[in-house]
């Protein structure tokens, strides 16, 4: 086939948007504080910003690093870098300055764009353990200077080829970022629109995590609908029932404990959020869920697909994307057994950044490994087991139990330790960290938290410690703990 020919059938995030503003040039794209783009604005800012790349040298398959809060200017550092073929990672700026350099050394970025205001220090910090790129900030005037005054030369680049790098957590004590590629992000941007109801008309408000794909993907669905996306920058409950009085936005990303908080402040009804309400007859409304990681853009099956019912609570295969039950010899397992749950399709990340034997590892026998257990059911639906690796579900987040107890490990008084979760009215599941220490020293619970909270995220930190002489061969069992049964 002719490179000519090769051409007439792709599709990036860039032609995404460079046809928005030919279909939707008047319609408003993103609003972000006293920030309101339409499409047309947001294509020419893109535009703008992609040359200005090229020019500072970021070349194709370079690293674009944010390190901020939700803002727009996240969006269009993707969309940028897929007009210039980089690869674009938000990373999560709750973690610890350590970490964040871990991050930064591992992706060698070109150019990292982060915040000066709220996580400046952390940022800083890590910049001095990791000075890797250019850095520019995205709240001050200095960002202004990436933009060209011209637009940039069209490239040829390939919907295949990864365009976002999202890290996921640690299961083996350290990070991996899973390479998305134009076509797999589109891909799944289709579905969600269809499943959740999302066109045009859909206002989105961007208040979870932007370096989280679960909230992410619906950020993206929004744009591929020609939607409008508004971003705030943090979760404040007042601010977000502003905001969706204000823009009448039609879905958010809520936990529980917000969502309870915002009743609360709202019981006089002061602000309007009946838009939230609009597309209550939509499948994902109707039945949310259903299983997914990170290296699928989120979601491999739907509820929202067997909305008829199901045996399985976590849905359906998604219709672009095949689902396997395998034994330890990747042979299928009868319907009612359970075995490691295995896939492909364009879903599939393309592996993981500067990681070839884990990416060969997950990609055996031409199947994308999920480190998942399951069980597909005699209708064909998907039940989910639990990770074949301990985790820890708080709210939104996924906590790896290792690299927790390696952060504890490093305690001079700790001899030993096993960390599990515990349940949580909250937050689903806390933090319990089990400590031996080590002999002729001491330690409190608070020392224990202390040190954590210096050397991982906030986050990450045990709720509570318990010291004992010795660890149990499985702590789960001994102390009360257990996998979340969720999609991770």
């Amino acid at each position: 086939m002719s490179r000519a020919v090769s051409r007439v059938h792709r599709l990036t995030l860039g032609h995404v948007l460079a046809e928005q503003a030919r279909s939707w040039p008047q319609h408003t794209a993103v609003v972000d504080g006293t920030t309101r783009l339409t499409y047309a604005d947001l294509d020419r800012r893109v535009d703008a910003l992609a040359a200005g790349m090229l020019a500072r040298g970021v070349r194709a398959g370079d690293r674009v690093l944010w390190l901020g809060q939700n803002s727009f200017r996240l969006l269009e550092l993707l969309l940028a870098s897929a007009r210039a073929g980089a690869y674009f990672c938000p990373a999560n700026w709750r973690q610890s300055p350590a970490e964040l350099a871990f991050v930064v050394d591992d992706l060698s970025p070109a150019l990292v764009v982060w915040q000066r205001a709220e996580i400046g220090a952390g940022a800083a910090a890590a910049r001095e353990l990791a000075p890797r790129g250019e850095w520019i900030a995205h709240d001050t005037p200095e960002y202004d200077t990436l933009f060209a005054a011209s637009g940039a030369p069209e490239l040829d680049v390939d919907p295949a080829d990864p365009v976002l790098l999202m890290y996921t957590a640690a299961f083996s004590g350290r990070p991996n970022a899973a390479m998305i590629s134009h076509d797999a992000l589109i891909g799944q941007a289709l579905i969600i629109g269809r499943l959740s109801g999302i066109d045009s008309t859909y206002t989105y408000l961007n208040c979870g995590p932007l370096f989280h794909i679960a909230t992410f993907f619906s950020t993206l669905a929004t744009f591929v609908h020609a939607g409008t996306n508004v971003f705030t920058p943090r979760v404040d409950a007042e601010e977000l029932l502003r905001l969706i009085d204000a823009e009448h936005c039609d879905g958010a990303f809520l936990m529980g404990p917000t969502r309870k908080q915002m009743k609360e402040l709202n019981a006089g009804k002061r602000y309007d959020v009946s838009s939230l309400k609009s597309r209550a007859e939509a499948p994902w409304e109707q039945r949310p869920g259903g299983y997914g990681q990170t290296e699928v853009v989120g979601m491999l099956t739907f509820a929202a697909l067997a909305i008829d019912g199901a045996v399985g609570s976590f849905g359906r295969t998604s219709p672009l994307m095949q689902l396997r039950i395998v034994d330890p010899d990747d042979n299928d397992v009868a319907p009612g057994e359970i075995g490691e749950i295995v896939c492909r399709g364009p879903l599939v990340m393309n592996g993981y950044w500067n990681r070839p034997e884990e990416t060969a590892r997950r990609f055996r026998n031409g199947w994308h490994h999920t480190n998942d257990l399951g069980r597909r059911e005699s209708d064909g639906s998907l039940t989910f087991v639990g990770p074949k690796t301990r985790m820890i579900k708080s709210a939104a987040e996924n906590i790896y139990p290792v690299e927790v107890e390696n952060c504890i490990r490093t305690h001079p008084s700790v001899a030993g330790c096993t960390v599990i979760g515990v349940p949580d009215d909250t937050w689903t599941q806390a933090v319990k960290a089990i400590v031996v220490l080590k002999e002729g020293t001491t330690a409190s619970a608070d020392d224990i938290i202390g040190h954590c909270r210096a050397h991982i995220a906030s986050y990450k930190k045990p709720r509570t410690v318990e010291f004992v002489d010795a660890l149990p061969d499985d702590p789960d069992a001994a102390f009360g703990g257990g996998g979340y049964p969720g999609s991770s």
